[in-house]
C-alpha cells in the first residue's frame, strides 16, 4: 500500500497513541499538584460537569455530602486549576473513546485485509479504556490510595502500549521496510525470553515508582531527606540507612528494584549485542534492548535529579513529571521490543500475515 501517511489506516492508532500519551502527562501532573482528590466525585465534579468550583461552592458542597470529604479534611479548599487539571484528564478519557470505537468498526472492516489478530487487538484496546475509566472511579472513592495510582498507571501504559502494537503491525502490513522482520528463527528463539524478561523487569519498576509516589516514600522530606549526596545517591546520608523513618523502607524497595532491572537491563542487552554480532543479523533488535537501557539511565538521572534540585518547601514539579514520562516511555519501548519478536515470528511463519 504506497499511500501518503494521512490516508493510512494505520495513521489512527499512531493518533491514539499520542492521545494515549496526552492523558498519562495530564494524569502525571494531577499527581504532582496532588489534585487527585480535587473532583470528590464521579463523573460529576462536586456535583457539576465543570471546574469553575469556588471556595464557597466547595464549602457548600461538603456539608451537603459529608461523607465524601477527603483524606484533607472538610477545611481544605481546592485551586481552580488543580480542579481543573483533574477534570481535564476525565474529559480527554471521553474524547478519546470516540476514536477508539472508530478504530475497533475500523479494524473489523479491514479484518479480511489485515487480519483477525488486529481487529481482536482494537477490541482489546476498547474494553481496557472501559476498564480504566473505572480504574479511575474507583481512584476517586479510596482517595487515591497507593495500590489505586499504581493500577491507575499500570492499565493506562498497557492501554498505550496496545496502540503502539496494532500500529507497528499495521505498518508491517502496509509494506514497511523493516530488517528485523527478516531476522532468522534460529535468533529469535534465543531472545525470546530475554525480551520478556526486559518488558516484565521495567513494568514491575513502573509499578513500584507509582506506588513510592503515592506513599510517604515520596515526601524526601520524612524518608530519604533532599540534596547531593544524602538525599541521593544516599538516603538519610548513607547507603544503606535504617528503615524506621516513615516512607525509607518504600523508597529504598523503589532504589533497589531500579538497581536490579538496571543490572538485569545491562546483562541482557549485552548478551543480545554477542548474539548480533555472532549470527550477523538483529541489529534492530539489539538497539532496541540499548534504547530500553538507555530510557532507564536517563531516568535514574532524572530521579537523582528530582530530590537533589529540591528544597523543604517545594520540589521541582517538572522534573518529577519528566521522571515520570520517562517511566513509562521505558515501558513501552520494552513492549515494543516484545512486538517486533512477535511480528518477525509471523513474518517468518505466516508470509503476508500479521497480527
Amino acid at each position: 500500500m504506497d499511500q501518503p501517511w494521512w490516508k493510512r489506516p494505520s495513521t489512527l492508532p499512531l493518533v491514539l497513541v499520542v492521545m494515549a500519551l496526552l492523558i498519562i502527562v495530564v494524569g502525571g501532573t494531577i499527581r504532582i499538584h496532588d489534585a487527585g482528590e480535587s473532583c470528590p466525585d464521579w463523573p460529576k465534579c462536586f456535583g457539576t460537569y465543570g471546574f469553575m468550583v469556588d471556595e464557597a461552592e466547595q464549602e457548600a458542597y461538603w456539608e451537603a455530602n459529608p461523607d465524601q470529604i477527603d483524606s484533607r479534611g472538610p477545611d481544605h479548599r481546592y485551586t481552580i486549576f488543580e480542579i481543573f487539571v483533574e477534570w481535564f484528564h476525565r474529559l480527554l478519557v471521553g474524547i478519546i473513546a470516540v476514536p477508539i470505537l472508530i478504530n475497533a468498526i475500523m479494524a473489523h472492516k479491514l479484518r479480511s485485509e489485515y487480519g483477525q489478530g488486529l481487529r481482536n487487538l482494537a477490541v482489546v484496546s476498547g474494553v481496557l479504556l472501559v476498564i480504566q475509566a473505572i480504574a479511575g472511579a474507583v481512584t476517586v472513592y479510596f482517595d487515591n490510595a497507593d495500590w489505586t495510582v499504581a493500577m491507575h498507571l499500570s492499565l493506562a501504559s498497557i492501554f498505550t502500549s496496545l496502540l503502539v502494537w496494532q500500529y507497528i503491525a499495521m505498518r508491517a502490513q502496509e509494506g514497511a521496510n523493516w530488517a528485523f522482520l527478516s531476522t532468522s528463527k534460529a535468533f529469535l528463539e534465543r531472545q525470546k525470553k530475554r525480551f520478556v524478561t526486559i518488558t516484565a523487569s521495567v513494568f514491575i519498576l513502573l509499578i513500584l515508582g507509582a506506588w513510592v509516589s503515592s506513599t510517604a516514600g515520596g515526601n524526601y522530606n520524612q524518608s530519604c531527606s533532599i540534596g547531593f549526596p544524602n538525599g541521593w545517591p544516599k538516603c538519610q546520608g548513607s547507603i544503606l540507612p535504617s528503615l524506621d523513618g516513615p516512607g525509607i523502607l518504600v523508597q529504598m524497595v523503589h532504589r533497589f528494584g531500579a538497581a536490579i532491572v538496571g543490572l538485569v537491563l545491562i546483562l541482557t542487552s549485552a548478551k543480545i549485542r554477542v548474539d548480533a554480532r555472532d549470527f550477523g543479523e538483529g541489529e534492530g533488535f539489539s538497539r532496541a534492548a540499548e534504547v530500553v537501557t538507555g530510557f532507564w539511565i536517563l531516568n535514574v538521572f532524572v530521579g537523582g535529579m528530582y530530590i537533589v534540585f529540591a528544597d523543604p518547601q517545594e520540589f521541582p514539579e517538572f522534573i518529577s513529571l519528566l521522571h515520570l514520562v520517562f517511566g513509562v516511555t521505558s515501558f513501552i519501548a520494552a513492549a515494543v521490543t516484545l512486538m517486533m519478536l512477535r511480528l518477525a515470528y509471523l513474518h517468518k511463519s505466516i508470509p503476508g500475515e500479521s497480527e
